[in-house]
């Protein structure tokens, strides 16, 4: 990529900031695990609408179930990040605290019941030892470019010192970073808490296989649209998700020949917390477009959601595309860690119309 285009990635992709979620928050830990170590997990089911549980249909998905869950470690919460395998079962989560989570979600047919198997342990920095720091530990994306939840590589992108790094990790190891992904001059500029979101991308036709795609929050100087960056790929470049109703992306993650799905928060004291999931078809990431997608989820608290930050789809054994989300707590008392999921009806478009331009 030329140099006047990384100039112009910077100018829009890059002044970035993140709204606060939560009133109080208790503060991340601020010990650090000598290992990884199992931790029992509490799960209560819950139900998207408190007041008419029966229903089961919510914009353009359907509800299949969710979780609140609950640790007796002080480690446990946070959770930004979320990976899934195929069988919908292993999980994979990145906290904000230089942490991770894997665990086994626990069905009842094909509605969860529990959390099991669940193991924390800690990130790795450069020099082997395990993050500690504020500056350095604050992750808030990550994508798996090959392997699984149990073992693989992923890509992580942490705030405050901006930066993209590629982790090998096993069952019980994650990390030293063994590289990262260049970026842009000017990255240092980046404000703190306005980090970018990693997120595999490919189609059908492969011509995007490979790539990574990573969103920022959004643009103080371009309030109208959340900018982000295509890393690799036949056409890498800068390119915008519209904004819509001044909602924030906070995670994004491939979807099974379909492009991306994007999650979006927004949050006002004087309304509460609000979430919102779009799908984007993949040959609408070209340089310089700008994105609307279909939006197939809006939610207010009304419904029985939190800071849901974290999403991640598999496709079933019987083709059907479910969507599971996270929330993160932000280490405080006041919030919950929310674990739901969403299938995609059968038979039902999501996207009628290319929405580039």
């Amino acid at each position: 990529m030329s140099e006047r285009v990384w100039r112009h990635t910077i100018a829009v992709a890059f002044e970035v900031s993140i709204i606060p979620v939560a009133p109080a928050m208790a503060g991340k830990p601020t010990t650090v695990l000598d290992a990884a170590k199992s931790v029992k997990i509490t799960a209560i089911p819950i139900d998207f609408n408190r007041d008419n549980p029966e229903r089961t249909t919510f914009g353009k998905l359907a509800w299949r179930g969710g979780l609140n869950l609950f640790a007796n470690s002080p480690f446990f919460g946070g959770f930004s990040t979320l990976a899934i395998d195929p069988s919908g079962k292993t999980f994979l989560s990145i906290p904000d605290a230089g942490i991770w989570l894997r665990g086994t979600i626990d069905y009842d047919g094909r509605k969860m019941k529990g959390v099991s198997n669940a193991v924390i342990g800690r990130l790795l920095g450069p020099d082997g030892k395990p993050l500690r720091d504020d500056q350095e530990r604050d992750s808030e994306g990550a994508t798996l470019i090959d392997g699984g939840p149990a073992g693989g590589t992923a890509y992580i992108s942490f705030e405050r010192h901006h930066r993209i790094l590629r982790y090998p990790f096993s069952a019980q190891k994650f990390g030293p970073p063994t590289g990262s992904l260049p970026l842009p001059p000017g990255t240092k500029r980046m404000r703190p808490n306005s980090g970018l979101e990693p997120s595999p991308c490919s189609r059908p036709d492969h011509s995007l296989k490979g790539a990574v795609v990573a969103f920022s929050v959004k643009s103080h100087r371009q309030e109208w649209r959340s900018p982000g960056l295509a890393h690799r790929g036949p056409a890498p470049g800068p390119f915008s998700l519209k904004r819509l109703e001044g909602f924030d992306v906070t995670d994004a993650a491939a979807l099974p020949d379909w492009g991306l799905i994007v999650l979006e928060r927004r949050f006002r004291y004087s309304e509460g917390i609000k979430m919102r999931i779009r799908r984007i078809v993949a040959k609408d990431l070209k340089s310089g477009a700008t994105i609307t997608g279909d939006v197939l989820l809006e939610a207010t608290d009304a419904l029985n959601i939190d800071n849901m930050e974290g999403i991640a789809p598999h496709r079933s054994a019987t083709g059907e595309t479910i969507l599971t989300l996270i929330s993160d707590d932000n280490y405080s008392a006041l919030q919950r860690t929310l674990l739901m999921q969403f299938p995609v009806p059968e038979g039902k478009p999501v996207l009628a119309e290319p929405s580039a331009r």
